[in-house]
């Protein structure tokens, strides 16, 4: 396979991180840079332990990011700030492949939406690429299987590791104040509630929350459908659904999020359905900083580039 260069912006947080990682492991892909202001000039291998080589942190300008002429550049940065580096790209390299982690891009047409297992079949050589958010994809694909079903909108339970928080500090990633604690907020009108009802076409409820674990996320779904069902035929309706897709896995029990923290898949499961046969429960899992960042990201590069889509990405039992 031919190698291709690849550009990391934000790289000092914790889905950087990953990303380098991920990006050392891939036979046809080499890290150009890592741009962080915060750990400029210092050494990558210092903070990342499989990384080997003499590769060291930058502060770059917008300008300079463009002109390093990167074949693709992974924007790991906050909401908001993706804008004006994307701008620099177009103008000075518009072939470059861009994805961009950030919600800034998940409401614009002109991006493509790349939660591959939901939307691959849409990908039609576009360079403009918009990752989806943690929760986000956790929410669809717990919800997708039985979106032609639905007699209302699903609400969704979400509990996050204080990682989804990132590095700057916040009440959402103080240790002291959530020990033994589970901080709600958001509770209404999320980003993630209006990404999701985007691209599913529903509209969604969402309550998010945050834990004293570091990584992982839990969303449990409550669903109306429109029609009676069996707990044993939406098990297999989600089986059906997911054969194939070696992120995905499905469970008869309910997934704990301390079986799916550092692994880069998602798990799927606990379907419940209440008296009447109407209302099904169902809960997903998946590591907030892999499967719902940097893994989805290698993914869709994966899939720019032409490589097989699950390259670099280690595939662990029950991945």
């Amino acid at each position: 396979m031919a190698s291709h260069s690849v550009g990391i912006v934000g790289a000092r947080g914790h889905t950087g991180a990953e990303l380098i990682r991920l990006i050392a492991r891939h036979p046809s892909l080499e890290l150009a840079f890592v741009s962080s202001r915060e750990l400029a000039g210092q050494l990558v291998g210092e903070h990342i332990e499989s990384f080997s080589g003499s590769l060291r942190y930058e502060n770059l300008t917008h300008g300079e990011v463009a002109a390093k002429g990167a074949d693709a550049v992974i924007l790991a940065l906050p909401n908001g700030k993706s804008g004006e580096i994307v701008a620099a790209i177009d103008a000075r390299t518009p072939d470059t492949v861009l994805v961009d982690l950030s919600a800034d891009y998940r409401f614009d047409e002109s991006w493509y939406y790349g939660l591959p297992e939901l939307t691959r079949t849409r990908y039609a050589g576009q360079k403009r690429i918009s990752n989806p958010g943690c929760y986000a994809t956790a929410m669809q694909l717990a919800i997708s299987p039985l979106l032609d079903r639905l007699a209302g909108p699903p609400q969704c339970f979400g509990v996050s590791g204080y990682s989804g928080a990132g590095s700057t500090p916040s009440d959402k990633n103080d240790v002291d104040k959530l020990r033994d604690n589970l901080m709600p907020y958001a509770l209404a009108d999320h980003m993630h509630e209006r990404e999701v009802s985007r691209h599913l076409g529903v509209p969604v409820e969402f309550m998010p929350h945050v834990a004293p674990h570091f990584r992982g996320i839990t969303m449990t779904v409550n669903l109306w459908l429109d029609q009676a069902v069996k707990a044993d035929a939406i098990r297999e309706l989600y089986r059906e659904r997911y054969a194939g897709e070696p992120l995905i896995r499905v469970l008869d029990e309910a997934p704990w999020v301390s079986n799916i923290a550092g692994k880069h898949g998602a798990e799927l499961g606990g379907f419940t359905v209440a008296p009447g046969g109407k209302r099904v429960v169902v809960v997903a899992t998946l590591d907030n900083l892999l499967k719902g960042a940097a893994t989805q990201a290698m993914q869709n590069l994966n899939l720019a580039f032409g490589f097989d889509e699950f390259t670099s990405i280690p595939m662990e039992e029950g991945a």
